[in-house]
């Protein structure tokens, strides 16, 4: 999973992810649920300093820079419970924005 940056508001929801160099805005409510790590898959024990093992996700709809015009792309983060990074886990265009335009414009 690649690292990124995210940009936290005030209450720590996500409103921005920097990935590659490139901005990408927040620009859809951000949905955040937690998840079980299956640690006994990589490790024999439970690594040292984790008393839990849920991992926290957000799903967010973003936009390349602050263009309200541009295709939304969906981004699934991870947070790193340990060190407080951001891990990206997927991130998958929608593209039927730009079929919609290019039919409008024909």
């Amino acid at each position: 999973m690649e690292h990124v940056l995210v940009r936290t508001a005030a209450d720590g929801q996500p409103g921005a992810v920097i990935r590659g160099g490139q901005e990408w805005t927040v620009g859809a409510e951000p949905l955040r649920w937690f998840e079980r790590v299956s640690w006994w898959e990589a490790e024999r024990r439970m690594p040292l300093g984790r008393s839990r093992v849920d991992v926290e996700v957000w799903r967010l709809q973003t936009r390349l820079g602050r263009n309200a015009g541009s295709a939304l792309t969906t981004m699934e983060i991870i947070r790193d419970g340990l060190g407080g990074g951001w891990r990206l886990r997927s991130a998958v265009a929608d593209n039927t924005f730009a079929e919609n335009t290019v039919a409008a414009a024909a």
